[in-house]
């Protein structure tokens, strides 16, 4: 008998899992979302170390370096979920405007509601399309329209949907002028649209200097300091050779100069690391900034990540070039 891995997690998580991949889209079952967490994670939890102890790392060091990477790939898997959710939020209410006035078109010339639902669907409305399809088949299946609007809000992560729904639920159960209600609640999902990308617009310089600080500013500043320690090192360097015993006391003992306590390669380790962390935590600010979701960070964290390491090597391989013509190095 096969092992079941839904039984190695909690209830509550399998439960989780199992909405935050409905919401996804992604058809994908539980169990094998499973298989690339666990499995997937204990791969990298075991080349991770490995490679670097090939490479001559201290195996502390490499434990460590497995737990981060393995840490990393599952926050990255559960990113996955919440971008793809996140994607089909925005697209549903870019297109709900749209289809609420078609609706409301085909209600004022004297279609039933149940009917002008399915009848508004277009090919550009995509899935959230198909989904409106669906209705029309729960609708034979005996299921009241009231229902199957409260299903189609549970397939999105959406406020504005579940307020459009609500909205609509209410109209049909209390009467009233549906396609007035419609069109004034696809007039108001347009101002909100149009507030939001004016917000966006007003701090477009605030993304502007984070993404420069993380992409240009400290990877520069991180080269001419990783630069700065290898001059540093390579003087000392020479100083030791001329006079073993280090530079002489001038007056009170503890004023004495001493060689810096780090290497260049570990400096160097250092920065490339911090590069790197800030790009990313930049990333994830640039898009809460300009869109109201971190999840969206997600996209511009590969960009992120290589402008800014690009850049540190650029620097640093032109400052040291300076250097070397100076007669520094």
């Amino acid at each position: 008998m096969a092992l079941s891995l839904e039984k190695l997690v909690s209830r509550n998580v399998a439960n989780i899992l199992r909405e935050e991949l409905k919401l996804s889209g992604i058809r994908m079952t539980l169990e094998r979302y499973l298989t690339l967490v666990i499995f997937g994670g204990i791969l990298v939890f075991v080349l991770v170390p490995a490679l670097l102890v090939t490479e001559g790392y201290n195996t502390g060091i490499a434990a460590l370096a497995g737990f981060a990477a393995t840490g990393i790939y599952e926050l990255l898997l559960y990113a996955v979920l919440e971008l793809k959710i996140e994607q089909r939020k925005n697209f549903v209410e870019s297109v709900l405007p749209d289809y609420l006035q078609i609706v409301a078109a085909n209600i004022r010339s004297g279609i039933a509601i149940d009917k002008s639902v399915v009848l508004a669907v277009r090919p550009e409305f995509g899935y959230f399309g198909n989904d409106i399809k669906d209705i029309d088949k729960e609708l034979y299946t005996g299921i009241t329209l009231q229902q199957a609007f409260v299903d189609l809000g549970k397939r999105y992560r959406s406020n504005q949907l579940q307020h459009t729904i609500r909205m609509i639920i209410e109209g049909i159960q209390y009467g009233g002028g549906m396609t007035d209600l419609l069109n004034g609640i696809a007039k108001d999902l347009r101002n909100q649209q149009m507030v939001q990308k004016e917000i966006s617009g007003q701090l477009f310089l605030y993304t502007i200097f984070i993404a420069f600080a993380a992409i240009i500013g400290a990877p520069v500043l991180y080269a001419l300091t990783s630069q700065m320690i290898g001059v540093t090192n390579s003087v000392w360097t020479q100083i030791l050779k001329s006079s073993p015993g280090g530079l002489p006391t001038i007056g009170v003992s503890f004023l004495r100069p001493n060689p810096p306590q780090i290497t260049t390669s570990a400096y160097y380790d250092f920065a490339l690391t911090s590069v790197i962390m800030i790009a990313t935590f930049a990333s994830f600010i640039v898009s809460a900034i300009s869109s109201g979701s971190v999840v969206k960070g997600i996209r511009l964290m590969p960009i992120f990540i290589l402008v800014a390491v690009s850049t540190f090597l650029v620097a640093s391989a032109v400052i040291s070039g300076i250097f070397a013509s100076l007669g520094g190095v």
